[in-house]
């Protein structure tokens, strides 16, 4: 394998600080980027767009998806499916292939795109996010992907598959949508529809470390909560509750009351508090983590009555943000006690999840472009960006060295210089 250059540039810094390090500050490695938080630290982040106008490329893929990108280095990976499932494709499910795709973020040029032959039968149709929804996550050395009933797999940088790991043979007509989540030697996936479980895979062999039950009706990517005395709790919201497990072990270690609906919305933290929402019931909680057993009583801080379907949401200077896919009303609740202090009426339904940086949130919506908002208490709109095609944009924008990278179901886009 190649040297990577993110890779030298962290081994230097390892060398000097004494410690490991894998992926860059710049690099955006799993869903939703940095500990899964939506947000960025860079600034002079490009607001304007269009076709025209501040769009350094747009790649076609070689197959649909609604998984976002995720960068590493001078590189971004993602992954989309072709040969069935979508108009104009074959009508025979033997001719569905899974793709894992490299582009080289300089041009857009695809650098590889390794196909993927999945395990069948699969569900025969799924809603609006196809055979692609998880995203990949990166620590900097290989590349890990989570194809639902096809399982988790591990590649090397240049394409090279390692190792494949079943999870679980269940299916869904919305498909697989949670993305996995990497700690310490381990690759966790929610896999929900596939077993109704979280699965634990070493990350060095592909082999089982631990299972755990109990993940009904979530489509939400696991969070890694850290506390103050410095470990780490993964955290998950199912229907009815919200779970805190060891990430070591699989251990439930508490659980607290959560969405009573089904739930996509990732959980988000900041100074070991979780905050959930979702789903048709409009709610949005506040959970200090630390405790143990049912601690509903005893760590639930607050509680809100605005939530969303689908889309998560993002913290920035004392708030929390989202846009709601099912009302398209935009939220924006204060963390201190869950105050709404505003919900205003949204032109476009999200999907994607809300991202933010540099003061700004970015809104990919479905059909309708773009928006950029201020990351302020005071709704306000800075941009409505779109693009001169007519594909949907199901994936969240991810941030990366001054760019935005936004994903549709048959493009790749690259904006900023």
């Amino acid at each position: 394998m190649k040297n990577h250059p993110a890779l030298l540039a962290c081994v230097f810094v390892m060398l000097l600080i004494g410690t490991s390090c894998h992926v860059l500050a710049d690099d955006w490695p799993q869903f939703r980027g940095p500990g899964g938080l939506g947000v960025s630290d860079e600034t002079n982040l490009p607001v304007k767009w269009s076709g025209t106008e501040n769009l350094a490329w747009r790649t076609a893929l070689p197959g649909y998806g609604a998984s976002s990108p995720i960068t590493l280095g001078d590189k971004a990976y993602l992954t989309c499916y072709s040969g069935y499932g979508t108009d104009g494709d074959s009508q025979n499910m033997d001719d569905l292939r899974l793709h894992v795709v490299c582009v080289n973020r300089d041009d857009g040029s695809l650098a590889w795109d390794k196909k993927v032959k999945p395990t069948l039968p699969e569900s025969n149709r799924v809603r609006d996010h196809g055979y692609a929804g998880p995203t990949p996550a990166t620590d900097g050395e290989f590349l890990y992907v989570f194809f639902g009933k096809t399982g988790v797999l591990k590649f090397d940088l240049n394409g090279k598959q390692i190792w494949q790991a079943g999870v679980g043979t269940g299916t869904h007509g919305w498909g697989c949508g949670t993305s996995p989540v990497l700690f310490e030697n381990l690759v966790i996936v929610n896999a929900s529809v596939e077993s109704g479980s979280l699965v634990a895979i070493d990350k060095s062999t592909g082999d089982e470390v631990w299972r755990a039950g109990g993940m009904r009706s979530s489509w939400n990517t696991p969070h890694l909560v850290q506390l103050a005395n410095g470990e780490q709790e993964l955290v998950v919201s199912v229907e009815d509750h919200i779970l805190g497990f060891d990430p070591k072990t699989g251990d439930e270690l508490w659980r607290c009351d959560g969405i009573h609906d089904y739930v996509c919305p990732s959980v988000i933290s900041q100074q070991g508090i979780v905050y959930a929402i979702g789903g048709r019931t409009s709610r949005a909680l506040a959970v200090r983590a630390g405790g143990r057993g049912d601690v509903t009583e005893t760590h639930q801080l607050w509680e809100a009555k605005a939530g969303a379907n689908v889309s998560s949401p993002i913290i920035h200077d004392g708030h929390m943000y989202w846009v709601s896919d099912r009302n398209q009303v935009a939220y924006c609740v204060r963390l201190d006690d869950g105050e709404i202090l505003y919900s205003e009426r949204f032109r476009g339904q999200p999907y994607a999840s809300a991202t933010a940086g540099d003061g700004k949130i970015y809104i990919a919506t479905r059909y309708s472009g773009t928006y950029v908002l201020a990351a302020t208490p005071e709704f306000t709109q800075l941009a409505h960006n779109e693009f001169d095609d007519s594909s949907t944009f199901n994936a969240s924008p991810v941030i990366s060295n001054g760019q935005i990278l936004l994903r549709s179901d048959r493009f790749l886009y690259c904006v900023g210089k």
